[in-house]
């Protein structure tokens, strides 16, 4: 073997080694990063604070988030909490359940809602789960109200020769049905369930805001208002944002000065949403990293299956 060959084979030796040490120097760099991160959270965490909550995007029954807000009610230094509200409904369960999960809090500790862009519907179900709510003078809020919808493809199916056989147990099974056009007993049975959802979300706002609903315009036939209009009608508190909702806290025995943290939902693994979007990020730039987010978030792609009853405020078509 002449000496050039021996050069090479030496060098080609020397550059797997340094790219074996480069590449465990990057991942002992990035374990010590991140421990150094988890030890500055938890040491933050520790620390007398104001938790801040985000309730965004299409509002489900979602159990993380309950567990989320069942830690902080079990958290002794939290102080107080924001429950930072930007949505336009959902199902109607979902804001039951986030409604009765924030009253089990209020009752630990001083709980208020900050409304941003739109809060309305299942949304403004769980805000009455708080003890006071602030809103922005032009936020979408209101929409008091329940629909229930479902396609209807029978003619569809005409169209394409498609006979649909059904052997039920009776006339109320089953029904309505998108196989088939609706008919008046279909139509009485869907009515009565949203009219008797529809009055326990009146009795909801009733209830927790004081207020007679007939004499408000609009409201018991679904209207929206802006945050100003919602003021005027006493369906929030305040006009105002998060510097006015600390106030408040503070005016009911919270500690001045104190930070305001993010809690956050725990992800199943190490690998969270973060990660897999900054991988993302790494692999395909920002654009794919955004689209890799919006594949993994829940709320976001849970408008395209929603079930059952549904509280949600969309602009009209017409």
């Amino acid at each position: 073997m002449s000496l050039d060959t021996e050069t090479i084979l030496d060098r080609r030796r020397v550059r797997r080694q340094l790219s074996f040490w480069r590449v465990l120097a990057v991942i002992a760099l990035t374990l010590a990063a991140g421990a150094l991160l988890v030890s500055s959270e938890s040491g933050l965490l520790d620390r007398r604070q104001i938790a801040r909550v985000s309730l965004e995007g299409m509002i489900t029954e979602d159990r993380d988030f309950l567990k989320l807000l069942d830690r902080i009610g079990e958290a002794e230094n939290v102080a107080g909490v924001i429950v930072y509200v930007n949505s336009p409904g959902g199902t109607t369960t979902g804001g039951e359940a986030i409604y009765s999960a924030l009253r089990r809090l209020s009752e630990k500790k001083p709980v208020v809602a900050q409304f941003g862009t739109v809060a309305a519907s299942a949304a403004y179900i769980a805000g009455l789960g708080t003890d006071y709510i602030v809103a922005r003078g032009n936020t979408i809020t209101g929409s008091i109200g329940v629909v229930m919808q479902w396609p209807e493809i029978s003619g569809v199916l005409d169209k394409i020769g498609v006979k649909v056989n059904e052997v039920k147990s009776g006339p109320l099974k089953s029904n309505p049905s998108p196989f088939q056009p609706l008919d008046e007993t279909g139509r009485a049975l869907a009515e009565s369930m949203i009219a008797e959802s529809h009055q326990w979300f009146l009795d909801l706002v009733r209830t927790r805001r004081q207020v007679t609903t007939s004499s408000i315009p609009g409201l018991e036939q679904g209207r929206v208002f802006s945050g100003r209009e919602a003021l005027q009608h006493k369906l929030i508190d305040e006009i105002g944002g998060e510097p006015e909702a600390i106030r408040w806290l503070e005016g009911r025995g919270v500690e001045k000065g104190l930070k305001v943290v993010d809690w956050k939902e725990r992800s199943g693994t190490g690998w969270g949403l973060g990660s897999i979007a900054g991988l993302a990020r790494y692999l395909g730039g920002d654009l794919m990293a955004e689209l890799t987010a919006l594949l993994t978030r829940d709320r976001t792609l849970g408008a395209f299956r929603l079930d059952g009853l549904v509280s949600v405020w969309q602009p009209s078509e017409n």
